[in-house]
């Protein structure tokens, strides 16, 4: 027997008159139902407080948790449970998820264009200066709020010469640009308003008239038309809205005394058209949000062309107020929500295809790798950030990046996941093959081609982009593929051959993900981009250019796979790696850049960056070994030291072996002798510091793991803590 649970954000069913209806239709279809609130549920051992309708009262009671639930709360209210409300969702389907408020829908109608054509033109309200554009270009129009309901606080405003016609709750008033301007404006402090030009519905005694289409979900999980009906505004009002004292009426005879021989046809038509909105909104809300809906409410006006204008599409409409039709809409519910728990797979299954049709079919769940010399974790962590904001996702852990974390990755990933983000490390030959032998990837990332490792490939860039080019052919050879367009040693991978769609991402160079308008923030970088036709304004909170490349991966993959730009910049916000250029603000205004996880020369110079651009007085950089350069240290060596010259670096101390070939290369350059200090040993480097590091110094602390630099940060946050 199925066990359907009412969610709801009301503690008394007895304030919620549907319950009664929907506890009588349960039992009456064959299942188990009860009533429950958010904070009543117990995760541990899997059971709800709910309550019961028995015997003519609703009586509490311990349930285990429903196969389904009907979530008939407020959204709004909901929202202080989301934490619990998400959870649930991840073990039981939910039979309805909301599509948000009346402008969202319009503006993700327009955006997906097919039904963009029905769509009255809609603004936002942000001046009146754009009001009152708008009102000279329609001369009547409708100015209502962003989330109103049954028709309150619509006001419908007409040009008359030099002042203005306003009707509200069916009174007429004349009034002044200024007192409409000041009457607006009150308006306005209470919330959002949306304006729309005035669309002339009127029957042929001068009626004011719309028409609600109501559709849902049957037990066959289709969807089927509940009702339509005309509401009709009483002799002079213009709102026909039930709550505000419109009346209803029987479809047929209305359209038969409307329209005469075209009444059938205008029926099909308004049949047709509602059952084609809810499939199209059904596909949106799946593609973009991984959900199904089950019922909508549509207001529509005919215009004296006959031609359908969608007022508003209204989830999880109320009941038609006439013709017993209560009953018929909780029957569909009742038996969606009994359709959906038998035929749960079935239902994720289609979501899957819907939301992953950017995919090929057969490649089903998004599998995502991530090479590259640098830039793979924070790549994997913007990523795996912004599909979080909606989907399950399998997330490797930071640095678990071998063939044998990828292993047990494969053991770890299960049907419940619906989105896989891992990093291929790669030291030699042959290792990313391996990689991908466990888990192919469909969407692979190549951040870049630098010098890590390279000492392991005889000093050649080339033999190093071969390597990492085996996660090219080692995908699924129709999947997505993202260059660093802007990384001149991209240029070597293996390319040429792949079958799928390549996306570029850059800074510098046109790429099919471009960011402009760079610029440092405190603790973070900002930077814009076009995305899904819009201008779009994002913010990482990490530091340095070079991170702006790794969020573009995530937002290249982020767009193709259907996430909405809101969504990207949500995401954007993701918990740093630790050790990524981690700022510490010690006593005295001295800053210290922790930057101590991984270090080549790409990576030395991205960090220097960083020191420039944040650094209001001195410059310190402490700047440990580089590892696997092989023949090309002495040469790497040589240019970092260059670098930190040519970027007036104040004080320059480098920690391990050979190192002292960066301070050589400065010094040649021109740098002061007597700012370039050597050590091979912690301890008198440390005692260095607490000799020189004056108030106000900015001090970027850089090296590999191998080196154990990260005790160095320590000692400095340790002896200037505030």
């Amino acid at each position: 027997m199925t066990i359907i649970g009412m969610l709801h954000h009301r503690l008394d069913p007895k304030t919620v008159l549907k319950s009664y209806a929907y506890a009588a239709v349960a039992r009456a279809e064959g299942a188990d139902f009860f009533y429950f609130t958010p904070r009543s549920v117990n995760f541990d051992d899997r059971t709800i407080r709910g309550k019961v309708y028995e015997e003519g009262q609703w009586q509490e009671r311990i349930m285990s948790f429903p196969d389904v639930i009907y979530n008939a709360g407020s959204p709004e209210k909901l929202a202080v449970s989301k934490e619990i409300i998400e959870k649930l969702k991840k073990e039981i389907p939910f039979t309805t998820h909301s599509i948000g408020n009346k402008w969202n829908v319009m503006e993700r109608l327009k955006a997906a264009k097919e039904f963009a054509n029905y769509l009255i033109p809609t603004e936002i309200v942000k001046n009146m200066e754009i009001l009152h554009n708008y009102i000279a270009h329609y001369k009547r129009i409708v100015f209502k709020p962003i989330d109103g309901r049954k028709g309150r606080g619509i006001y419908f405003i007409s040009k008359m010469g030099n002042d203005f016609e306003v009707r509200v709750n069916s009174e007429n008033k004349i009034y002044t640009k200024a007192k409409l301007n000041e009457l607006l404006q009150e308006q306005l402090s209470s919330g959002t308003f949306i304006m729309q030009p005035y669309i002339k519905s009127i029957t042929k005694s001068g009626q004011v008239y719309d028409f609600r289409l109501h559709v849902q979900k049957n037990g066959e999980g289709k969807w089927v038309v509940t009702t339509i009906y005309p509401r009709i505004a009483p002799n002079g009002s213009i709102i026909p809205n039930i709550n505000s004292g419109g009346f209803t009426n029987y479809l047929d005879p209305f359209l038969e005394q409307e329209f005469k021989e075209e009444a059938f046809n205008i029926r099909r038509m308004l049949e047709h058209f509602s059952l084609s909105l809810a499939h199209h909104l059904d596909d949106i809300q799946m593609e973009k949000f991984g959900e199904v809906i089950d019922e909508i409410g549509i207001d529509v006006g005919l215009d004296e062309q006959q031609k359908i204008w969608m007022y508003e599409v209204n989830w999880r409409p109320g009941c038609p107020p006439a013709f017993y039709l209560e009953l018929d809409v909780v029957v569909h519910s009742i038996r969606y929500a009994m359709y959906l728990a038998e035929n749960q797979k079935i239902v994720k299954k289609e979501v899957l295809e819907r939301k992953y049709k950017n995919l090929d079919a057969e490649l089903g769940l998004p599998i995502i790798a991530i090479t590259g010399s640098a830039g793979k974790t924070t790549s994997k962590a913007f990523l795996g950030s912004i599909l979080s904001t909606k989907w399950n996702v399998f997330e490797s852990k930071d640095y678990w990046n071998t063939t044998e974390h990828t292993k047990k990755h494969a053991e770890e990933i299960n049907s419940s996941h619906e989105a896989v983000v891992l990093e291929y490390g790669m030291a030699y030959p042959g290792i990313i093959t391996n990689h991908c032998s466990i888990i192919q990837p469909n969407i692979s990332i190549v951040t870049n081609i630098g010098l890590a490792h390279v000492g392991n490939f005889d000093g050649d860039i080339r033999k190093v982009a071969m390597a990492k080019s085996e996660l090219i052919h080692g995908m699924n050879q129709k999947g997505l593929l993202i260059l660093n367009k802007d990384d001149d040693n991209s240029k070597y991978l293996s390319s040429q051959q792949f079958k799928g769609k390549i996306l570029t991402v850059g800074i510098h160079t046109d790429a099919s993900y471009k960011a402009y308008d760079i610029q440092y923030k405190e603790s973070g970088m900002s930077f814009k981009m076009n995305l899904q036709g819009q201008e779009i304004a994002l913010y990482i909170p990490i530091l340095g250019e070079h991170h702006v490349y790794n969020a573009l991966n995530a937002v290249a993959v982020a767009d193709y796979l259907g996430f909405s730009p809101m969504e990207i910049k949500e995401g954007l916000n993701f918990k740093k790696p630790p050790r990524r250029l981690t700022l510490y603000n010690c006593r005295d205004q001295i800053t210290v850049i922790d930057d101590t996880v991984h270090s080549h020369p790409q990576g030395v110079r991205a960090a220097i960056d960083v020191l420039t651009n944040i650094a209001k007085n001195r410059k310190v950089a402490i700047i440990g070994q580089m590892r696997e350069l092989g023949d090309l240290r002495e040469e790497e060596y040589r240019k970092v030291g260059e670098y930190i010259h040519e970027q007036e670096i104040e004080i320059l101390i480098t920690y391990g072996f050979r190192t002292e070939e960066m301070g050589a290369a400065a010094k040649a350059k021109g740098m002061n002798p007597s700012n370039i200090y050597h050590f091979t040993n912690k301890e008198n480097l440390h005692a260095l510091l607490v000799k020189i590091v004056k108030p106000h110094d900015t001090i970027l602390v850089k090296g590999a793991s191998k080196t154990n630099m990260f005790e160095t940060v320590k000692f400095l946050d340790q002896t200037y803590k505030e």
